[in-house]
């Protein structure tokens, strides 16, 4: 006849495998996979791959002002009458003065030669594309890390799954071991709906923890831009962090938010330092050949004619000192941000690696208090069905094992989270 501990066995690895059956024709990848699918697809890393070429077609806007302009132009004319008139001493003969039909054409050349101002404003916008692409990896640097957690979330409830699965095989044991018992008069009905109780409330808790794993799988699924859920490994292998010194100094160098920050304040500075370029004149050289048709006493058939315009700006209303005021408030607004952002960077490595210091502490109780639970577990079993205690401590010896397993579970997820959280806070992670 089969022990009550190999039935539970077997029910425990039938469960399990019905548990892991639908994972099968799903996508498994590695986190380090998972990560790079999701700075490569997700939308928010591809809008900000758009905003970079939304920052190069600014940039191609700025700079058509600095280079030559060509156009060409075309002109029909027709009028009431002719315009002529009449020579004193030759009255019969009227001189043309226009036409009553009258076509021209011209083609105009503008070569800036003195612009300072647009060529300052070339120089500032290329600059807001490397901020577009320091932009993109501060947008690709928080998707890693939210799916590096969502990654840890699916690898956290697979073990809670386990867990639960675990705790319900177990509930059943003792429910089936109470069942026989009262059919033998050895026991009492009341310790059977017990044993009933808890082996439904474990049920209720498994199915609570199957559909979190589904909603974990398709979050992860959504952020690597698949077309439903995905599967993870049973184990990652994290990159170990540097001491403390250097993730601060790490933090302050390598970070992406950091550096898109630093890149801002050098661009604002730039733009405050170039405001003497709106007070200098503008230089700019203008070629126009031409035809008439037809040719009138002030105007022949075909010429040209070239200018030099020089525009000097005189008195604007104040719009250049408000613009350089505007300019120097937006530097030292600049400046303010990233000297926060500097304290709260390394602030997050202080904070993360204390963190990961406790959480690996919490971990070791949380492990030994886990093995301590299931070793009063199986004395209680042991000891109840010896006749020496009764259902309510095996429910209860049940109920602190199951805890201690989530308890230890939950340390583990945190302690791994700790590691990511210190990881990116140093800039190291992606």
């Amino acid at each position: 006849m089969t022990s009550p501990r190999l039935r539970m066995r077997l029910l425990d690895a039938v469960a399990l495998f019905l548990i892991a059956a639908p994972a099968f024709g799903q996508e498994k990848i590695t986190l380090d996979e998972a990560v790079r699918r999701a700075t490569a697809r997700n939308p928010t890393a591809l809008i900000g791959e758009q905003e970079i070429r939304r920052a190069e077609g600014i940039l191609k806007e700025v700079r058509a002002p600095s280079l030559p302009f060509l156009t060409a132009n075309g002109i029909g004319t027709r009028i009431d009458s002719a315009r002529t008139t009449y020579n004193a001493s030759d009255p019969t003969h009227p001189n043309l003065l226009a036409p009553r039909d009258q076509l021209s054409g011209n083609v105009q050349l503008s070569v800036p030669l003195f612009a300072p101002q647009r060529w300052l404003a070339w120089s500032h916008a290329g600059d807001q594309v490397d901020i577009a692409r320091m932009s993109l990896e501060d947008v690709r640097r928080a998707v890693a890390i939210v799916t590096a957690r969502t990654y840890l979330s699916v690898m956290a409830q697979h073990r809670l799954v386990q867990i639960t699965i675990q705790a319900r095989d177990s509930a059943r044991a003792h429910l089936e071991d109470a069942h026989a018992r009262f059919q033998v008069g050895s026991g009492n009905r009341l310790d059977e709906v017990r044993a009933g109780q808890e082996l439904e409330a474990d049920e209720a808790q498994l199915a609570q923890a199957q559909a979190n794993l589904v909603r974990a799988r398709e979050a992860l699924g959504v952020l690597v831009a698949a077309e439903g859920p995905v599967e993870v490994e049973e184990q990652i292998a994290l990159a170990a962090p540097p001491a403390q010194l250097q993730a601060l100094r790490d933090a302050e160098e390598n970070r992406a938010d950091v550096r898109v920050t630093q890149e801002r304040v050098e661009a604002a500075r730039k733009v405050l330092r170039d405001s003497w370029a709106d007070y200098l004149p503008l230089l700019t050289a203008v070629a126009q050949p031409f035809y008439n048709s037809p040719a009138t006493i002030t105007q022949p058939h075909t010429g040209w004619q070239a200018q030099l315009v020089l525009t000097l700006p005189l008195f604007d209303g104040g719009f250049r000192y408000g613009l350089q005021r505007e300019r120097s408030a937006l530097y030292e607004e600049s400046k303010a941000q990233l000297d926060g952002l500097l304290r709260e960077a390394r602030s997050e490595v202080r904070a993360a690696f204390e963190a990961v210091r406790r959480a690996d502490e919490s971990v070791q109780s949380a492990r030994r208090a886990a093995r301590l639970a299931h070793e009063a577990l199986d004395m209680t079993m042991l000891a109840y069905r010896e006749g020496a205690t009764n259902d309510l401590e095996v429910v209860d010896a049940e109920r602190r094992a199951r805890d201690a397993d989530v308890a230890a579970l939950s340390a583990e997820d945190t302690a791994r989270q700790a590691r990511i959280d210190l990881l990116s806070a140093s800039g190291r992670f992606p």
